[in-house]
């Protein structure tokens, strides 16, 4: 009984939201709207039983795609249907998923009406959400029509913790409609079952993510890469990706000073927002520093020591460039990024202190001796030289990472398991 009062509240907060903000509907991206309010729904009509695997953004797109392409695989005879929440996510889903998935869709708002409409459109036998981005309305309009819910690649974040810590009600109703959740770490297991989340329905399987089919690079593309990027081949080259605010004046600081020592050094920036690359632009060029933008490199007939990249879905190549590598989100409280694209490559990992949102991956990197934590800039630049200085150390903590990320796999194998119970 309670259970269906805070649904229904859930579905009249809702109806009175959308009634309200009628009225500036036409303030918002036609198209984007259309889209999540379901009116721009395929014709083609599909067949009943589907997959419908949903992802919130980037991280949850490429977290999906080993488990797409191993769904492909074990039932060939039921069709994918692949949502996305995100512009940016839907981006990369079209590009990794195009004639993968039997249809990509962007995920509606979790109102009653548009709930309906896309279950009535994908016709699921089981919906397989990634990570934890909970739509609650959804998830119980599921179980009410006999449909499998899944969470996969659950993780929980200490800031996520204690917001469910204060409603425990609220989240206990949010998770009962999920037949199992699968847990990156024994960590998110924990948090979740001291919510008050059955035991019985929260395993511990690991991090999909690790699963990703990585292609080696090549002398090949290798040097088709440095080609497209104006760069030597001696350069030795130094990849910061996903930056947030805050981080990149000091690592801009930090190149500066190690520029003096290593003149053959080259920093390749990737802010996580690429709409930040021109302010990033001017404050490079402000501090005196040869920078330039990626879509810019071939017009640019001058020498650039700063590269910055403004463009989508390059940087998991591009990591195979660097000697070194640093994964931002992690020098400001933002909970740092996935560490296994240049770990993959073989490249030593730095970051940061703030890696919430990948606790069990990061620490056990360090463990492996494939990647260091640093607290700063100061310490930062002090591995970077160290690194830069020592080119055995540098080749033994790449072998370790990319060790480590082969170690770790296998994580898909017992989710499909659970998958094929149901």
């Amino acid at each position: 009984m309670r259970h269906k009062m805070l649904v229904f509240l859930y579905h009249f907060a809702w109806t009175l939201l959308i009634f309200f903000c009628i009225p500036l509907l036409p303030l918002t991206s036609k198209r984007r709207l259309i889209e999540r309010l379901t009116l721009s729904l395929p014709r083609d009509f599909l067949d009943a039983g589907n997959i419908w695997i949903h992802a919130l953004s980037v991280g949850e797109v490429v977290s999906a795609l080993p488990l797409v392409e191993t769904l492909r695989l074990k039932y060939p005879e039921k069709d994918i249907v692949f949502t996305v929440a995100t512009t940016r996510g839907m981006a990369v889903a079209r590009k990794e998923l195009e004639g993968k998935v039997r249809v990509l869709l962007t995920m509606p708002v979790d109102f009653w009406w548009c709930i309906f409409r896309i279950t009535n459109f994908v016709k699921p036998s089981v919906f397989v959400l990634v990570e934890t981005d909970i739509w609650p309305g959804l998830v119980d309009h599921l179980r009410r029509r006999g449909v499998k819910s899944v969470l996969i690649n659950g993780r929980i974040s200490p800031r996520t913790f204690r917001s469910y810590q204060r409603f425990p009600l609220f989240v206990r109703a949010m998770f009962r409609p999920f037949e199992s959740c699968l847990m990156q770490s024994d960590l998110d297991r924990e948090r979740l079952c001291k919510i008050g989340i059955n035991p019985e329905k929260v395993r511990t399987v690991g991090n999909i993510k690790f699963d990703r089919d990585w292609t080696p690079m090549g002398q090949e593309e290798h040097k088709k890469w440095l080609d497209c990027l104006r760069l030597e081949p001696d350069r030795l080259i130094w990849v910061a990706g996903s930056i947030h605010r805050g981080e990149e004046e000091i690592l801009l600081d930090v190149f500066k000073k190690l520029h003096r020592s290593f003149e053959k050094l080259h920093l390749i920036l990737a802010p996580r927002r690429v709409e930040e690359s021109y302010d990033i632009l001017r404050q490079a060029r402000g501090m005196g520093l040869n920078a330039v933008l990626k879509t810019e490199v071939k017009n640019n007939t001058h020498h650039h020591d700063v590269l910055i990249l403004n463009t989508l879905g390059e940087l998991g190549r591009i990591y195979g460039l660097g000697q070194v590598s640093f994964v931002g989100g992690s020098l400001v409280p933002v909970g740092g990024h996935n560490l296994l694209e240049p770990a993959n490559f073989g490249c030593p990992v730095l970051f940061g202190p703030h890696t919430h949102n990948f606790v069990q991956m990061s620490e056990s990197l360090v463990e492996a001796g494939g990647g260091w934590r640093v607290s700063n800039g100061d310490e930062l630049c002090e591995a970077v030289r160290t690194l830069f200085a020592d080119k055995g150390m540098r080749k033994e903590l790449g072998r370790l990472a990319k060790g480590f990320v082969e170690k770790n796999r296998g994580a898909v194998e017992r989710v499909i398991e659970s998958l094929g119970d149901l």
